[in-house]
């Protein structure tokens, strides 16, 4: 059983509760079948019983009788019975018979005449009475004449003919029952393999994934909004996102290699040269302070860089909460202008009480590298401005420089990482911080824009919806 496939056992399964039900309701159905078969000869006997009262007529001479070539004449008592032909008919096996009162047979006929010979006739109730292994019905009716009142009219039908009728539906069900069953596996073939069919596709597919490590691919099962469309939507998905995040480690992995080459050429050139020769302390030291700031070039580099990768394909690892962005601006602020770096002063000017859902370690990261990109390309003895407002339910975040200013064709660009233009024009050299300033900008569902006029200073604008 647990090597079967799965369409295997689903088909079996459906078999057997096929089984079950038709064999239920085949059940019930001879059940209630017998039931009716037998109250229907019961309703035939009385009805047969009825219907032929009307068959008898009395006269007391022959004068007035209107004799027809099939009708029957019987002597009885001082007048003469005429009984219609159609008395003997057999209606589903039913014998009636004319009895005196004394039981003497008359007309008719009666398969049991012997057996029942002792039975008190009892007018307009069915009697049972079981001869030989074989139930019988007998049905009694006093015939209503005007000069006699000694006439009975005897009906009699076996059980045997309903049984029959019922045997002839069970033989009828016997070749029904394997037809329902072949035709009922047949659909559940049918179904199963179709539903089954996107499992297939789903399996294939990642089987060929795995074997191709073709990330591209996806689950094509057509369109739907059942339980399978969804797994293979979630397939999908998943998919998507390991596409995505391999594309960003393959990217991780050029830029690290990309970007580390110069500091790590430097490093090794000149711990090169320091081994050629022997020096003086104040060269070594010269050498070291070089291998030192490549060193924390490079560390810095890569702790941006693995930042920036986890923002990108782990962003769920930041979790929000509700921050006051006034009291994270203004404590962020205070700290940074001590720098006083190029003698550049930092002032701000910040709204209180101002609310965003967020994460405190990526809005603190944002206003760093604005603030500290501020410092970077500012102009000696510059100035800093930061200014946190809303309107209505939106706030808005400015940070302001009087610095060098970005070129109009390079603004576009500047949230590329690792973006570069020329230093010798605009200052802005190869790096991560407006990179990570945006992503952290789209992670809070937020927007950014930069204006800027080449040697005047820029202004970086990101808005937050407020809480």
């Amino acid at each position: 059983m647990k090597k079967m496939s799965i369409g295997l056992k689903i088909m079996l399964w459906f078999a057997l509760i096929v089984t079950i039900i038709v064999s239920i309701t085949y059940g019930i159905i001879f059940s209630i079948e017998y039931n009716i078969v037998h109250k229907g000869i019961k309703d035939t006997l009385i009805q047969t019983v009825q219907n032929n009262l009307d068959e008898f007529e009395y006269y007391k001479s022959t004068d007035n009788i209107e004799i027809n070539k099939v009708d029957h004449i019987i002597n009885y008592e001082k007048g003469y019975l005429k009984i219609s032909a159609t008395f003997l008919q057999h209606i589903n096996e039913v014998y009636t018979a004319l009895y005196k009162e004394d039981k003497t047979l008359i007309y008719g006929e009666n398969p049991i005449s012997k057996e029942i010979s002792s039975l008190t006739f009892t007018d307009s109730v069915i009697q049972e009475m079981k001869i030989d292994g074989t139930i019988y019905y007998i049905f009694d009716k006093k015939i209503p004449l005007d000069d006699i009142d000694n006439l009975w009219l005897r009906g009699i039908v076996s059980e045997e003919q309903g049984n029959k009728q019922v045997e002839s539906i069970v033989k009828l069900s016997l070749i029904v029952f394997p037809l329902i069953i072949c035709f009922s596996l047949i659909g559940g073939y049918i179904i199963v393999k179709k539903m089954l069919s996107p499992i297939h596709k789903i399996s294939t597919t990642a089987k060929q994934i795995g074997n191709d490590g073709e990330l591209k691919k996806r689950i094509d099962i057509g369109v739907g909004n059942d339980e399978l469309h969804e797994l293979a939507g979630s397939f999908n998905e998943m998919l998507d996102k390991l596409e995505n995040n391999f594309l960003k480690e393959q990217q991780f992995i050029s830029d690290a290699s990309h970007e580390l080459r110069t500091p790590l050429s430097v490093i090794l050139a000149q711990s090169q040269l320091s081994l050629e020769k022997d020096k003086t302390v104040d060269e070594y030291k010269k050498d070291f302070e070089i291998i030192a700031r490549q060193s924390q070039n490079m560390s810095k580099l890569i702790n941006d860089m693995l930042d920036f990768t986890r923002l990108e394909i782990q962003s769920e690892k930041y979790k929000k909460e509700k921050i006051n962005l006034s009291e994270l601006t203004n404590s962020i602020c205070m700290d940074l202008k001590l720098i006083k770096e190029k003698n550049i002063t930092l002032s701000f000017d910040v709204k209180q009480n101002l609310f965003i859902n967020g994460n405190y370690e990526l809005l603190s990261r944002l206003l760093i590298n604005l603030i500290n990109n501020a410092y970077k390309y500012g102009n000696q003895n510059g100035n800093i401005f930061v200014n946190l407002t809303n309107t209505n339910n939106q706030i808005t975040l400015l940070v302001q420089d009087d610095g060098i200013g970005i070129k109009k064709e390079d603004q576009e660009k500047i949230f590329d990482r690792f973006y570069q233009v020329d230093s010798s024009h605009s200052g802005l050299g190869a790096g991560l911080g407006l990179s990570m300033v945006y992503e952290i900008v789209q992670f809070h569902n937020g927007k950014i824009k930069v204006e800027s006029e080449f040697g005047k200073g820029s202004k970086f604008y990101i808005f937050f919806q407020k809480i």
